[in-house]
């Protein structure tokens, strides 16, 4: 089947289940506009053109935790800076300072509105903010909003990531004692930490002075997650522990960053195709049904379980259990099939492995 027909259907799948409008459907959106961007097929454009038309004020807005998300986030800045619709800097502009003018914890990172003292930061955020205002910057012309982008990716990376195992720590701030930091090594919380490394190194001016430390996390990262995949192309919910369940949003992730990289030549060695490759494979074996449902993705997880159990590694693996449909799992499949594309995979077998 065509690459860019895998990625129509699951969209079209995901508008059945439900409203694509949350974080999660933005995530979505801005997959399906990458693939429409790389295909060049009309039609599959001007879908994308009238669903970014609907933003900010024809859509039915849930609660957001950042500004952004009203005006279409990454989708809408990327789509601009791509040429896919006009450019409208007011837009993107209004909504970029409201995001720098977001509440931050002592060190300078965006943390979770309405709780201030609590200073909560968690992973999340890199894939919510640093590729939209990286996308701003670029459009507006703007090096305070590439500035915050890069700075806020870079001091996430530094702040949660564990050096004994090399892989990123969700939060801090929302078990009972709010100075510790969540036991975790999850899956898609690790993507979305790696998501904002590769638009970093995608899209950063070449002459940028954050451009070297962009490389040398993104490559720092894609060493350590590819010591992690599992005999079935994936990365586990807890990806230290080899009992526990293998989780498809997240692994997803990585090969969107995996094929990033390889694309552009920082990732040289055949070994990574071959993770890239297997990644692929296990995504549509084991993730996505005939019917373009999806399966093994984990529902919303923010430092699970209660009392002092918040936050372990047991209840990121007993407290969340994977989830036929779940939100997040299209849009990282669209994003993983994308780079698929883009790395001149045009063509995928469908439901040949049984």
């Amino acid at each position: 089947m065509r690459t860019a027909d895998i990625v129509r259907n699951l969209y079209i799948r995901y508008g059945q289940i439900e409203e694509i409008n949350d974080y999660y459907g933005l995530l979505a959106i801005f997959g399906l506009c990458q693939t429409a961007y790389e295909s060049q097929e009309e039609d599959l454009l001007d879908q994308c053109r009238t669903i970014l038309s609907r933003f900010p004020d024809e859509m039915r807005h849930p609660h957001y935790n950042f500004a952004a998300y009203k005006c279409g986030g990454n989708a809408q800045a990327w789509s601009m800076m791509m040429g896919i619709i006009p450019e409208n800097s007011e837009l993107l502009r209004k909504y970029a300072e409201e995001t720098m003018a977001g509440c931050t914890d002592r060190q300078g990172i965006l943390c979770m509105p309405g709780a201030v003292e609590k200073e909560q930061i968690w992973i999340d955020v890199v894939t919510a903010v640093v590729p939209f205002m990286l996308y701003a910057g670029i459009v507006c012309k703007e090096e305070c909003y590439i500035d915050f982008a890069a700075d806020q990716c870079f001091k996430m990376y530094e702040v949660f990531m564990d050096r004994s195992v090399g892989l990123l720590h969700q939060s801090r701030g929302f078990r009972e004692d709010i100075s510790l930091f969540s036991e975790d090594h999850w899956s898609r919380g690790n993507g979305w930490g790696y998501v904002g490394l590769a638009e970093l190194i995608k899209y950063l001016p070449k002459d940028s002075r954050h451009m070297e430390k962009a490389e040398l996390y993104y490559l720092e990262m894609t060493d350590n997650i590819a010591r992690y995949q599992t005999e079935h192309g994936l990365w586990r919910q807890e990806m230290t522990e080899p009992l526990s369940w293998e989780e498809t949003s997240g692994s997803a992730l990585f090969v969107y960053g995996f094929g990033a990289g390889i694309r552009l030549g920082y990732l040289k060695k055949e070994e990574y195709r071959k993770v890239f490759l297997k990644g692929l494979e296990g995504i549509l074996k084991y993730g996505i049904n005939e019917d373009f449902s999806t399966e093994l993705s984990c529902p919303g997880c923010l430092c699970p379980g209660e009392g002092k159990n918040k936050g372990t590694i047991q209840s990121y693996i007993t407290e969340k259990l994977p989830v036929k449909n779940e939100h997040h799992s299209f849009g990282a499949f669209i994003l993983a099939l994308t780079e698929a594309y883009r790395n001149g995979i045009r063509e995928l077998k469908w439901r040949k492995y049984e």
